[in-house]
């Protein structure tokens, strides 16, 4: 069996292939072994889980192996977003959650995303307790016994609740409707009387995803006409990943722009990330977004969020747009840095001075929130925005480019060789260059992969990924020409190899 490994998200697999049933047991119990270790068994865990196939199934099977081994558990009693999942770990003061979804992989994929106690991603060092306590499960000779011994086929949620309904052994199980609290806390945190006023018209894709009866209905509470797309449950989800990457949500382009919305609304298979189409059908970037955000944020909310006294930082990952930067300098807010993966923002959000955190990829969290990227909640206050500023976003977006500059980004995923991509590596690390695109190089940052910064203030940064062939490059300038010529040439370097 291949070993299993936690990425930044998690343990994913391929369903059948590496992520089966009994793959699940061991992961699941390995988790109850950690929690029992760490002393905070007793406190429970939440489980939940996605669209995906078999994902309900997974769920109940990590109930059996949880409640065998002593633990309480509150399993969701439908599909339930990530965040969701995260707010009511800290809410119940549980021990963690386990989440079965592979958020915005293909459909063949699925997984285990597990939180600890603050509710937010697990950190390396948590993962690699877990990882190593996988192993002693394999190399035990009765690890097979046990999993036999804890399986049982076939219970459905409904059984479950009349067993707890009885008082018998299932007694610890609590399936429960995670909604109502989760959306009296986001709108705490939205202005509700801002929306109600503008009444806005709204299109939401919600991907054949968990998201569809929480950023809807709130929504409608709140006065927005709303139209829903993919509300359905179909596995395959329409035949693409459910990642609201623009060309994923065309469908939702093409209503907003036909129906003459206001805006439009999509979030992944787990509700943890974000994608934004202006009225006239405009494609909102994640580092448009979460530069919008963080500047409204703080001219509308003087940076008090959530009843916390007024925060200091803004957190951005080293993948994520230096308009980030830009912003703060002109706001007198230190911007902080960190390597990719929400964990690392999360953690500052937990600490109480972040006003906003977020990475390009489609995560975005803000204080007095959750340690979790929150789809649903980005979406709700790109909402509040226009709802308040009343323009377009794309008008919004000018003006800010008028404060604080103009700025172009992208990525690329170059897939290599393992023999290619150590080689590049080692060159960057050994004879980095001194100059890209005819632009000197004034320093390397090192926090995560290799990042090149120009004299100029753009910005090249190689990021290897940790589980497959390839090198993420990320690429910005102020200028859309000298962008241009960066990609060219890093294409060069790359075909070299």
């Amino acid at each position: 069996m291949a070993a299993i490994k936690f990425g930044t998200s998690g343990w994913r697999g391929i369903i059948s292939d590496d992520f089966t049933f009994h793959n699940v047991r061991l992961v699941t119990e390995a988790i109850a072994n950690y929690l029992h270790s760490e002393g905070i068994a007793k406190n429970g865990v939440v489980i939940g889980y996605d669209t995906r196939f078999l994902s309900k199934e997974f769920a109940i099977t990590s109930y059996h192996i949880l409640s065998q081994k002593g633990i309480p558990v509150w399993l969701t009693n439908r599909d339930t977003p990530t965040p969701v999942i995260s707010y009511h770990i800290i809410k119940k003061k549980a021990g963690g959650g386990i989440n079965f979804t592979a958020s915005h992989n293909p459909p063949e994929y699925n997984g285990i995303k597990f939180s600890p106690s603050h509710g937010g991603p697990a950190e390396p060092e948590v993962t690699s307790k877990i990882e190593k306590e996988i192993d002693n499960l394999v190399n035990k000779l009765d690890c097979h016994v046990t999993s036999l011994l804890a399986m049982t086929t076939g219970l459905s949620l409904r059984a479950i609740e009349k067993q707890s309904q009885k008082g018998t052994s299932w007694h610890t199980i609590k399936p429960f409707n995670p909604a109502p609290q989760y959306l009296k806390h986001v709108k705490g945190l939205i202005r509700t009387d801002v929306l109600r006023k503008a009444r806005l018209k709204v299109v939401i894709d919600c991907m054949h995803g968990t998201s569809r009866g929480y950023l809807d209905n709130l929504l409608k509470e709140c006065g927005c006409s709303v139209k829903t797309l993919n509300t359905n449950l179909d596995p395959l989800f329409g035949g693409h990943r459910p990642e609201p990457a623009e060309e994923n949500i065309i469908g939702l382009k093409n209503e907003v722009k036909g129906s003459g919305a206001d805006i439009g609304l999509a979030t992944d298979g787990d509700g943890d990330r974000f994608g934004i189409i202006d009225s006239d059908g405009t494609y909102i970037t994640p580092n448009q977004v979460i530069c919008l955000l963080f500047d409204y944020l703080v001219k509308t909310r003087n940076v008090r969020l959530g009843g916390r006294p007024k925060m200091r930082n803004v957190a951005r990952s080293v993948a994520t747009t230096s308009m980030v930067d830009a912003i703060a300098q002109r706001h007198g807010i230190e911007v902080i840095e960190t390597p990719v993966g929400f964990k690392f923002i999360g953690k500052l959000i937990s600490e109480g001075d972040c006003i906003i955190g977020g990475e390009e990829s489609g995560g975005l969290s803000i204080g007095g929130h959750l340690p979790e990227k929150d789809g649903i909640l980005a979406c709700l206050l790109v909402s509040e925005m226009v709802a308040s500023v009343r323009r377009p976003i794309r008008d919004i977006l000018k003006a800010l480019y008028k404060e604080v500059g103009r700025f172009y980004g992208e990525r690329l995923d170059i897939h290599l060789t393992q023999e290619a991509k150590d080689a590049l590596l080692d060159r960057l690390n050994t004879n980095p260059p001194e100059k890209i695109a005819g632009t000197a190089v004034s320093r390397i940052n090192r926090i995560d992969g290799f990042k090149f910064i120009l004299i100029d203030g753009g910005w090249v940064l190689f990021r290897p990924s940790g589980t497959e062939p390839i090198v993420r490059i990320y690429l910005e300038s102020s200028s859309s020409k000298k962008l241009k010529e960066m990609i060219d040439e890093v294409k060069v370097v790359i075909a070299s190899d």
